[in-house]
């Protein structure tokens, strides 16, 4: 590995290159070990949830992750919601998980530096 996700940039990615092989994923993992694999409908995604400490936090961070996803051309699911965003990504036209969601995950944990807190009391219930 010759530098940190954080520094790596997304390629173009189309429905030829191959998803990512579970001896990547075995070597990408462990460098964003906060995130998880899940599997929904058979598509292997990372997903993490960022706790804030109030809705206009969650909203600034779900605009921080929005404009890196522009900036790479590739787009996550967001969920905005009181004290808290669930980031998920995976590669759409893989039906899975490519080195660029791995990447992206990475600097989606740069783009909550100083703005998570431990999970917060929601005074909306």
């Amino acid at each position: 590995m010759s530098c940190s996700l954080t520094e790596q940039t997304c390629i173009p990615c189309s429905g030829e290159v191959p998803p990512a092989s579970a001896a990547e994923i075995a070597e990408l993992k462990p460098q964003i070990p906060a995130w998880e694999i899940i599997s929904v409908d058979g598509v292997d995604q990372l997903q993490r949830i960022y706790d804030f400490s109030n809705f206009q936090t969650a909203l600034e961070f779900t605009n921080k992750v929005g404009a890196l996803a522009e900036t790479a051309q590739h787009h996550p699911a967001l969920l905005t919601e009181w004290g808290k965003v669930t980031v998920t990504w995976w590669t759409h036209a893989l039906h899975g998980l490519h080195r660029n969601d791995f990447i992206m995950a990475a600097q989606t944990d740069d783009a909550a530096q100083g703005l998570t807190v431990s999970a917060p009391a929601n005074p909306y219930g």
